[in-house]
């Protein structure tokens, strides 16, 4: 699996929109809003290199409202955590 961070800046008056249209984007996993320089912080998870360009350059680029993309790309991950384990925990 491969994992692409992918830094996104976005027209300020749309994020909550932007963020939304990139979440349903096959191969994202995650978007979080942040703070600091850019808007938002999406997780690519793909199985191929050619799968993070085509989600990125093709899809989230083209997002109405995505300004600006800078994209990293995991090499290693050095924690296994179950985030959604994690939060559920004590919820029925």
């Amino acid at each position: 699996m491969i994992t692409a961070i992918v830094f996104v800046k976005a027209d300020v008056a749309r994020i909550p929109e932007v963020a939304e249209a990139i979440a349903a984007l096959n191969g994202v996993s995650e978007v979080y809003s942040v703070t600091g320089q850019i808007d938002l912080i999406a997780l690519v998870r793909v199985s191929r290199h050619e799968d993070v360009a085509s989600v990125v350059a093709d899809q989230l680029n083209k997002v109405p409202g995505v300004q600006a993309t800078e994209t990293h790309i995991a090499f290693r991950a050095y924690s296994q955590h179950d985030l959604e384990a994690a939060f559920s925990i004590g919820l029925d």
